[in-house]
């Protein structure tokens, strides 16, 4: 435990999804400490590199989700200071956190990702509604944890789905709603974690769904022949490469009516909270919360 230093778990932060940063990163802290590890909480939102330096930490383990955590920001200046830290680095936490640039991407590699757009105004979602049909997603291409996300089902929702998307500050996407099972897969070190399957009581896996509820199903082992979610393990880890992610992370996926998946998105840094999806994969293979953050942190050795 000496060799890994005094690790910084860095929380926080100003996004909007701080709340569940501090959820997560006191998760992890005491994870931490009930190993014997020097750790200490810093967050970011108040004088972070005063305190990095005052600390004299030898690496981080970054528990920030949303803008200026999982964006590359942090990531970014920690590398500046020589600090080495968990999860993905600064080019792959910048497109990973840009729904519509991960996309993109999984465009030009014919991974299966659902029709989807950018949209300036009002017009162009009516435009992409109309050529796609009803329902369909629409959500700020750079925030996390469902927030700014509204799933349509008609034309007279539409004007509330784009205000909503667009007052968090960022771009918006319209992407095709898939219409089926939900699933999730975590990676750590290099290999996919058991599949979750996600069945909300709500339209949709939202923000209340997440972290509020507890009336959300969380199915494991997920429901699939083992065949199948081999399959589905191997599209969530090509997806995850793909984007030149590493450490650890979760990517979303969706099954239609005929047995296909359809890649929604990656996190690069999923919660840690006691709804999180990771720790419950992680559980399925027979690890502790402890273990698993342990894990983590040695990626960065």
């Amino acid at each position: 435990m000496a060799n890994f230093g005094k690790v910084a778990v860095i929380l926080g932060g100003n996004s909007a999804e701080r709340e569940v940063s501090l959820r997560s990163g006191e998760a992890i802290y005491q994870a931490l400490i009930a190993q014997d590890i020097d750790a200490v909480k810093i967050d970011s939102a108040r004088n972070l590199i005063g305190q990095l330096a005052e600390q004299k930490v030898d690496r981080a383990f970054i528990a920030l989700h949303g803008v200026g955590g999982e964006d590359g920001t942090i990531q970014g200046l920690l590398e500046f200071y020589g600090i080495p830290y968990t999860g993905s680095g600064v080019k792959a936490s910048a497109i990973c956190m840009d729904k519509w640039r991960s996309k993109l991407i999984w465009q030009g590699l014919s991974l299966p990702t659902p029709k989807f757009t950018l949209v300036e105004s009002l017009s162009d979602l009516k435009e992409f509604a109309n050529q796609v049909g009803y329902p369909l997603m629409v959500k700020p291409s750079l925030e996390g944890s469902s927030i700014g996300i509204s799933k349509v089902a008609s034309e007279a929702q539409l004007e509330r789905a784009f205000v909503d998307a667009k007052q968090t500050g960022s771009s918006v996407l319209a992407e095709q709603f898939v219409e089926g099972l939900e699933f999730t897969v975590g990676i750590l070190d290099g290999k996919a974690l058991p599949a979750i399957q996600l069945k909300a009581a709500n339209d949709f896996y939202d923000y209340n769904a997440k972290y509020l509820q507890n009336d959300t199903q969380y199915i494991v082992p997920c429901g699939l022949e083992s065949e199948k979610e081999a399959c589905l393990q191997s599209l969530a880890l090509q997806a995850y490469q793909s984007l030149d992610c590493h450490g650890w992370g979760r990517v979303d996926v969706m099954q239609d009516a005929k047995g296909d998946f359809w890649l929604i998105e990656v996190n690069t840094i999923p919660g840690m909270t006691d709804h999180s999806l990771v720790p419950m994969a992680a559980k399925a293979r027979g690890m502790s919360f402890e273990a698993l953050v342990l894990n983590i942190l040695e990626t960065t050795l």
